[in-house]
């Protein structure tokens, strides 16, 4: 269903404007294109990819196209006549970024800065999300895009230069959106194939499917905030309907919004949804067992509620799906 109105509420200026999504074969990206499409038939997508993690060749009728980030003349050729960028071509997670640094600094931040770069010289608008990583140890709740910038992990300070970046970029020359987002679950089909990506949540499913024992960082109680793929990628929707809007009336500069839910479950709360949903939905009883931490820096926090209002108000995004009915979704569904 076309959506008639932008997230402005008013009539998009360009009815056709172009859209193009970076990472588009990835967990993210690929939902990012199936929501655009679904929501607007009328729009050009270009979907780009180097295909390092990519798990599609094509979203609908888009075929994504094997470019990386950090080629800035391939990028530029690709994303040539783009009215807005989401930028999701990412090295993401704490373990891949330690284990490829270099690789998480060419992606993530040069790769990052080209595709700025581009909008600055053609004046496209940016989507960019770069994570809660970068905070650390949050200084309050609830989570604001506001609060200090204190990233533990290679991870967090890659996104963090990505920020950095973009606001000077964007300063006077094009509108962005960056997106402080929270820890992604659920996994989605892509033209029959399933999409999915190992967040705790996934990872408790997939082993709750095989039998096999649910293993919970000590202490359990830490907390995170869960928000699911599909609704993560209706943000972008919402964004790029903005971001038109805003190339209309000739704004720039970043807007920062917070991209979470107001489930914020600690990880045993998690496992124990997990273990219940499994042996009422499938009949399959699967125990739950308390190990010892083997990440000295995590976050240790017993609350991790965020903020969306903004989103909300000015977005016009809301959250729709729940853990629960997630997971319960998931292990009762055979295909």
């Amino acid at each position: 269903m076309t959506t008639e109105t932008t997230a402005d509420g008013e009539e998009p200026a360009d009815d056709h404007p172009t859209i193009a999504v970076t990472g588009a074969a990835g967990y993210i990206g690929s939902r990012v294109l199936v929501e655009l499409r679904e929501a607007h038939p009328e729009w050009e997508l270009v979907g780009i990819d180097n295909m390092y993690r990519g798990q599609v060749e094509s979203v609908g009728d888009v075929a994504i196209q094997h470019v990386d980030v950090r080629n800035r003349g391939r990028l530029e050729e690709a994303l040539s006549g783009a009215d807005v960028v989401c930028h999701l071509a990412a090295i993401s997670g704490v373990d891949d970024c330690a284990s490829n640094a270099d690789l998480a600094y060419e992606v993530n931040v040069t790769g990052t800065n080209n595709v700025a770069w581009f909008c600055r010289k053609t004046g496209a608008a940016l989507a960019f999300p770069f994570s809660m990583a970068v905070l650390g140890d949050p200084a309050s709740f609830p989570i604001t895009a506001d609060l200090p910038r204190d990233p533990l992990n290679w991870y967090g300070r890659t996104k963090l230069l990505g920020e950095r970046a973009i606001e000077s970029f964007a300063e006077g020359a094009f509108p962005a959106h960056l997106f402080l987002k929270s820890n992604l679950y659920g996994e989605h089909e892509v033209g029959g194939t399933e999409v999915g990506k190992p967040t705790v949540i996934n990872f408790f499913v997939n082993r709750a499917l095989a039998g096999e024992t649910l293993t919970v960082y000590e202490p359990g109680t830490q907390a995170r905030n869960f928000v699911h793929v599909r609704d993560v990628a209706r943000a972008y929707v919402r964004s790029a309907e903005r971001l038109v809007g805003q190339l209309t009336r000739g704004e720039t500069g970043t807007e920062t919004y917070e991209i979470a839910s107001e489930e914020d479950l600690g990880v045993m709360e998690v496992a124990e949804i997990v273990q219940e949903a499994a042996r009422e939905e499938r009949g399959i009883e699967i125990d739950v067992e308390l190990v010892e931490n083997p990440r000295s820096g995590e976050t240790m926090v017993e609350e991790f509620g965020v903020d969306i209002s903004g989103a909300r108000d000015v977005l016009g995004w809301e959250v729709r799906e729940s853990v629960e009915e997630a997971v319960r979704g998931n292990l009762g569904s055979d295909e």
